[in-house]
């Protein structure tokens, strides 16, 4: 092999490494079986959340994992494979991607990190089920007003038996 190409082989992997150490998760799924349709739907549902989805060659993908965090995912780099990148919304490519390969059997999410920790196919099941950063505010919103409106109630029902009682 000449050294342009080792060269150029070594940048793409160095490029593999700054997108995994730069995203808040990645999910690892085999997408062989899928129809072009089905997958240009599938990228334009990740790219609406702001997740990337790259197909990347398994060698390129071993070498940018290794001596890092993610050295466990080496297992999930068999047979086609394609990853799904998020900066943003850690749980967002999860999500999606469950959601997707319930409804087409022939996506396979084989594994991932979430917040910059490798996680099991299970984990990254559960993270998938769990409600949305904005649904979590509104129920913990939602929990601290309860107590307050229970304080007025009272106050308002103690005000309102004085005013009858004068």
């Amino acid at each position: 092999m000449s050294e342009a190409v080792i060269a150029k082989k070594a940048e793409i992997v160095k490029d593999t490494q700054v997108l995994l150490n730069d995203a808040q998760s990645a999910i690892v799924v085999d997408y062989r079986g899928l129809t072009v349709a089905e997958v240009t739907d599938l990228r334009k549902q990740l790219r609406d959340a702001g997740v990337k989805m790259s197909v990347i060659k398994n060698k390129i993908l071993e070498r940018a994992v290794e001596g890092t965090d993610y050295e466990d995912l080496k297992s999930t780099f068999v047979g086609p494979t394609a990853v799904a990148f998020s900066n943003e919304d850690p749980i967002a490519p999860a999500k999606i991607l469950k959601k997707f390969a319930d409804d087409h059997d022939a996506l396979e999410i084989k594994g991932g990190f979430i917040e910059k920790s490798v996680k099991t196919l299970d984990e990254i099941n559960e993270y998938a089920t769990m409600p949305s950063r904005e649904d979590l505010l509104s129920m913990l919103a939602s929990a601290l007003q309860d107590p307050m409106r229970k304080i007025a109630r009272a106050v308002k029902a103690v005000a309102d038996k004085e005013d009858e009682a004068a």
